[in-house]
């Protein structure tokens, strides 16, 4: 069983939720850190050299193989370190409705914060574009009632990858104050203690 590894990672960034899931799973592992304006890593590296997309998560194994795209690394993750409650076991209705929550995020949720970044999208854009994400996050907090997580009262690979897009809202002036059960599933998540790690870690703060 592969149990090392080493995650190219950015601050805060969406590499965040693997790296999450590797303190979760009790998995062994290194971090090295990737400046994505300069596409430089910590010791000067040219990080399209290691992921040629020029994208943060990468995770790194023992042997040299290296896999990207964050819910691809969070099976991995799971799966090797032998981790059902975060990824069920391969065939079971379980893990495809993990997988359908992690499609999701990547799709809908991510992808609708991605543009709201960019400085050359223009204000006009960027106010559709806000009022778009809104109405996803508004039926997401609706999903989350009566449950502790996304798939009911186990923390699994899509709550770590939630919790790392939804704190990027205040950054794009998102206002989820009156979402209640985001705020709640914010806070209890951020409560774990593989969680405050990883914050800490990164250099992050609750």
């Amino acid at each position: 069983m592969q149990t090392s590894f080493k995650l190219y990672y950015a601050p805060g960034a969406c590499s965040l939720a693997p790296h999450i899931l590797l303190r979760e799973s009790g998995s062994s592992f290194t971090l090295e850190k990737v400046d994505t304006a300069k596409h430089l890593t910590a010791d000067g590296r040219d990080f399209y050299a290691i992921n040629s997309k020029g994208q943060v998560p990468v995770i790194e194994l023992a042997d040299g193989t290296r896999l990207s795209e964050g819910p691809v690394i969070a099976q991995y993750i799971a799966d090797h370190a032998d981790a059902r409650a975060l990824m069920p076991a391969a065939g079971s209705p379980a893990r495809y409705r993990v997988m359908e929550w992690q499609n999701y995020i990547a799709s809908e949720i991510h992808k609708s914060f991605t543009p709201l970044f960019h400085g050359d999208v223009d204000a006009v854009a960027k106010r559709a574009l806000a009022v778009v994400l809104r109405k996803k996050l508004v039926w997401l907090d609706g999903q989350l009632a009566g449950k502790s997580f996304l798939t009911g009262e186990t923390f699994t690979a899509a709550d770590a990858y939630l919790f790392t897009v939804l704190r990027w809202a205040p950054y794009v002036q998102i206002d989820l104050t009156d979402l209640e059960h985001i705020g709640a599933f914010m806070a209890r998540v951020s409560k774990r203690p593989a969680v405050q790690a990883s914050m800490q870690a990164e250099g992050l703060s609750n």
